[in-house]
């Protein structure tokens, strides 16, 4: 009698843990470092406004996880990353804007209490750039795509703020390999070095958002 209780009680506990589920939704500030692209723009497009090794982007994230026990999380995650660089000549204004698609599967070791936990992790997935990018004088832009992989670190908590809904605050370091993007031309190159742009990248961001226990 006692072996068929305890395990009733195992059961009843993974099936909890197993419906712990977490869905949240932020939005970020990420400073990425980028030499490649940069010394493509300082060396061509920049003209006194010259790119720094760190640059701002906008950075969203709609990410679910669930509880497997009560200090191990496994997640998904779709991130978007938004940056755009713009400079006017004489012969017209130069515009480059990247949106890079970054779904990861992560994992989390967990510290909870009443009304708030911590999380510590980390993981890995593709990353899809979009880039678009119009020269001076040419009223046609350019698009241009490229494929790689991203490794990150990210720690996070949140708060309750009423019944399931909780703040959430996070801060990750990542490194994404995206390589050299294509066109159906060519490669995107430097037009005084002629070598050819790659966007591998170093990223330290923040963010804001909101979490969904159920």
């Amino acid at each position: 009698m006692n072996k068929i209780f305890f395990v009733f009680i195992l059961i009843v506990s993974i099936n909890s843990y197993a419906q712990d589920n977490e869905v949240s939704g932020t939005m970020g500030i990420d400073f990425m470092s980028t030499p490649s692209f940069r010394d493509y723009i300082n060396q061509n497009y920049a003209d006194g406004e010259e790119m720094s090794d760190f640059n701002s982007a906008v950075q969203f994230t709609v990410k679910y996880g669930r509880l497997l026990n009560p200090n191990f999380m496994l997640a998904a995650e779709v991130g978007y990353q938004i940056y755009s660089y713009n400079n006017y000549f004489s012969l017209g204004q130069y515009d480059v804007s990247i949106n890079n698609i970054m779904p990861s599967i992560l994992t989390y070791y967990v510290v909870s209490g009443d009304g708030y936990n911590f999380k510590f992790g980390g993981g890995a997935g593709l990353r899809l750039l979009y880039i678009t990018e119009k020269l001076p004088g040419d009223a046609n832009p350019t698009d241009y795509l490229a494929t790689g992989f991203g490794l990150l670190l990210r720690g996070e908590g949140s708060t309750r703020i009423d019944g399931n809904l909780h703040a959430h605050v996070g801060a990750d370091i990542r490194y994404d390999i995206a390589g050299k993007p294509e066109k159906r031309e060519d490669d995107l190159s430097s037009n005084r070095t002629f070598e050819e742009v790659e966007f591998n990248s170093l990223i330290v961001g923040v963010r804001l958002g909101i979490s969904y226990y159920f």
